[in-house]
């Protein structure tokens, strides 16, 4: 998994971000959307198995996530932050829900595709379970008063950060919930190394949130 941008949501909190944008500021919008992108990025690629990814690209799908936000704003009725992050979630899994049909479902015919929007919608759940979960274990280097999305945007940003072998030794951990000797094999490595790879890579990942919460 890649990154391309690495968003930053410090000169403005997401709520206060959402409050002008719902006031008529486009800026305001436009930074609110960039904040989640990792995120989204994250959640986009736990859903797609590599022979998806291979037609379709994440990063892709999240911009397009992000351009029927960005036109659908004025319908968005919320007044907080967690709202918003419920409302991008939503869009999110009905792209990724179009996708599986596309490219999974159609090869099988016995698999009934109006039950991929709730297929997409529970596994999405899980991700972000699992991504919450782990916030919880990086908790004490995250700022208590910000709110549970900020700190689920600085870990996704912080996770961007790392090296690939780093990132995608803890996604494939943490957010897809593979174990360690799965992971090895698709690594190539011995489970000793991945292990010691993995411990490396969250060292990195809570230095990096804790200089971010920082910052």
């Amino acid at each position: 998994m890649s990154s391309n941008a690495i968003s930053d949501s410090s000169s403005g909190s997401l709520q206060q971000l959402l409050l002008d944008a719902k006031g008529g500021n486009t800026d305001s919008l436009g930074r609110l959307l960039e904040s989640y992108q990792n995120y989204l990025k994250l959640l986009a690629h736990s859903q797609l198995d590599a022979q998806v990814r291979g037609r379709v690209n994440p990063s892709d799908v999240v911009q397009e996530t992000m351009l029927e936000a960005h036109c659908d704003f004025p319908k968005f009725r919320g007044t907080s932050d967690g709202e918003f992050f419920m409302w991008l979630r939503k869009i999110l899994a009905n792209n990724l829900a179009r996708i599986v049909e596309r490219h999974v479902l159609a090869a099988k015919r016995d698999v009934r595709r109006e039950v991929s929007h709730i297929r997409v919608d529970a596994s999405l759940d899980r991700s972000a379970l699992r991504l919450e979960a782990m916030l919880t274990d990086q908790q004490p280097n995250v700022d208590s008063q910000a709110s549970l999305q900020e700190q689920l945007v600085l870990l996704a940003d912080s996770l961007a950060r790392l090296s690939p072998d780093y990132r995608d030794v803890i996604v494939l951990r943490h957010l897809e919930g593979i174990p360690f000797a799965q992971i090895a094999a698709r690594l190539r490595r011995s489970s000793g190394a991945t292990r010691m790879l993995w411990l490396r890579a969250i060292e990195q990942l809570r230095r990096l949130m804790k200089e971010k919460s920082q910052s």
